[in-house]
């Protein structure tokens, strides 16, 4: 069984706590409570009064003036010293806390001055294959922004996350209201040693026949996946029995360019791949929805000119080719 006299010390402290807080925000200066922390935390008025550079008898009347505004005693006069009352020792707990919150408020946001730092969400396939290899260029339009990259596979929730920007995707819904980076265009995608192996692959009957690669949409993700892309290209089923399946985007591109299979390209993410010739689109079997990709603001009513200068380069970014 707990014993009863710390419970009872805890319960007087929290309710100290809760009368001195009160009262403090009527009647007791900021100054004062500077005044009562040195003092409090060297239990001593004299060495308070070194650190604060005023005199003995300054503190000890500021003190003195402190308790009888609250009405309660907060320090114990003893010989050659003071010690702090139940009271003191609760508003002392209280006023550090208070006093450390606001001095590494005060530091971040310093430091977020001098430094700004963005945190941006998105998910493994638009960080890997658009944002990263344009970020340099970002990198060097503004050196003193430090961009964070925070991405996740499954269902977008920023909510109790430390995010500025998303970049989502989403369908026509999610994207209601959002500045839209690039709808979804997806076509079927593979190495030229595969085609060459395969080819031709120029109907979605000789598709299904192929090794497909696929990317995991059991977390609700929006995406297209084979048989929704069968479905809506031509009304077929997706009857394929080889199919390997990944839970990451690169690692299914990775697949494709060795050769393994078929995949699902959306464009704006595999441009670069085609341009180069690493992979070969089957442009015929190509399909278009209202989803894609949006720019989320998650934190609109807080302002800066870093995250306005990230979100005004991405939009810019949807247009410009690397």
């Amino acid at each position: 069984m707990a014993n009863p006299v710390p419970c009872k010390l805890a319960g007087f402290l929290c309710k100290a706590v809760d009368e001195l807080m009160s009262l403090i925000g009527r009647t007791v200066s900021p100054h004062s409570l500077r005044v009562f922390e040195a003092a409090a935390r060297h239990l001593s008025f004299t060495a308070a009064a070194r650190e604060l550079r005023s005199t003995q008898s300054a503190v000890s009347q500021q003190v003195r003036a402190m308790e009888e505004q609250l009405g309660m005693a907060l320090f114990e006069r003893i010989y050659r010293g003071v010690r702090l009352t139940d009271a003191g020792q609760a508003l002392f707990v209280a006023v550090q806390e208070g006093f450390g919150t606001i001095e590494r408020t005060l530091d971040r946001l310093q430091r977020q001055h001098r430094h700004p730092r963005l945190n941006i969400l998105t998910d493994f396939a638009l960080a890997a294959y658009w944002l990263m290899p344009r970020l340099p260029h970002f990198r060097q339009r503004h050196p003193a922004i430090d961009v964070r990259i925070m991405t996740n596979q499954g269902v977008f929730d920023w909510q109790d996350q430390d995010v500025d920007v998303a970049i989502m995707f989403s369908d026509e819904q999610g994207l209601a209201g959002v500045p839209r980076l690039f709808a979804e265009s997806v076509l079927p995608v593979c190495s030229p040693a595969f085609l060459e192996r395969h080819g031709p692959i120029d109907s979605l009957s000789r598709l299904r026949e192929v090794p497909l690669l696929a990317l995991m949409t059991d977390q609700g993700q929006p995406w297209l996946d084979w048989p929704t892309y069968f479905r809506q290209r031509g009304g077929m089923a997706c009857a394929q029995t080889s199919e390997l399946t990944f839970n990451n985007y690169t690692l299914l591109v990775q697949a494709a360019l060795v050769g393994q299979g078929v995949a699902l390209g959306w464009q704006g993410l595999i441009d670069e791949l085609l341009a180069s010739g690493a992979l070969v689109g089957l442009d015929d079997l190509a399909l278009a929805t209202p989803q894609g990709y949006g720019l989320i603001d998650t934190r609109p009513h807080e302002s800066s000119a870093a995250k306005q200068a990230f979100m005004d380069w991405v939009m810019a970014g949807a247009t410009t080719p690397l």
